[in-house]
């Protein structure tokens, strides 16, 4: 009798998936392209399309990475982005990479009415504004915009490049206790994604961020994040009292909904 579940071999697409997989397992290193299509169509003897279905399958899991007109490669894995309060350059040490800056913005100015908002000031106010393309071994991995009230640190702006906001915050016994992130699934533009070297409209994770010391607000920043660079990590638990910001609650107490991405950044 045969049995009641018959084992089935597994789609043919999936076989040449798993041989790929494991050519990388085997020292196949990150940027070494993988066989031609031709080449996998007559080891496998399957169609192109079913090659194609293996390859795409890779590419949306972020092992390969098609460059136009130039074939598919290994892929750099990817960075565990875990949400804490931590600076790019301590996150980046912390799993072995060297953090490096290039400053795209420097700046003493006074605040935006949005600025001000997020960081209970007066609009007008000097703030230190820096935009920074934050690199990992080299390799741009995101644009982190930071706005810092200008008394708190009067020399934020010294050594800017190399200078991690956190430890100048730290220099100042401001380093922030507590925090709070809006993140955003983002297409990134076309001025950003020259900075971080990818296609336009390739996609992006967008993190707003509100940083304290005690009952001060010391940071407000916009960053983005290479999509195909970073996972986003968070760890969850069992629910407890919500923690809300004094200065996202209006008159009511209610929580007002976000400004649309488009015109935080334009402010």
């Amino acid at each position: 009798m045969a049995p009641a579940h018959p084992s089935r071999s597994p789609a043919k697409y999936m076989v040449v998936r798993d041989y790929l997989r494991s050519l990388i397992d085997q020292g196949l290193g990150v940027g070494c392209p993988i066989p031609s299509e031709r080449e996998l169509c007559e080891t496998f003897s399957v169609s192109r399309m079913t090659v194609r279905q293996a390859i795409d399958t890779l590419v949306v899991d972020g092992v390969l990475e098609r460059h136009q007109g130039k074939g598919t490669f290994v892929a750099p894995p990817k960075v565990d982005l875990q949400l804490r309060l931590t600076s790019f350059s301590e996150e980046m040490r912390r799993r072995g990479m060297r953090p490096t800056s290039r400053i795209v913005i420097a700046e003493t100015i006074p605040a935006s009415p949005t600025v001000a908002d997020a960081l209970e000031v007066q609009a007008g106010s000097d703030v230190h504004h820096l935009r920074r393309v934050r690199m990992a071994d080299d390799v741009p991995m995101a644009i982190e915009e930071n706005w810092v009230p200008a008394h708190l640190v009067p020399d934020l702006l010294t050594d800017a490049d190399t200078r991690s906001i956190y430890a100048a915050l730290t220099s100042h016994d401001m380093r922030p206790d507590w925090g709070e992130d809006v993140i955003e699934a983002c297409l990134i533009n076309a001025a950003d994604a020259t900075l971080l070297q990818v296609e336009e409209n390739s996609a992006g994770l967008f993190i707003t961020r509100r940083t304290y010391r005690g009952d001060v607000a010391v940071d407000f920043s916009y960053s983005l994040f290479r999509a195909d660079r970073y996972t986003l990590w968070v760890p969850v638990a069992s629910p407890r009292p919500t923690l809300t910001s004094p200065a996202y609650s209006g008159p009511s107490g209610a929580v007002p909904t976000p400004l649309p991405l488009k015109e935080r950044i334009n402010d």
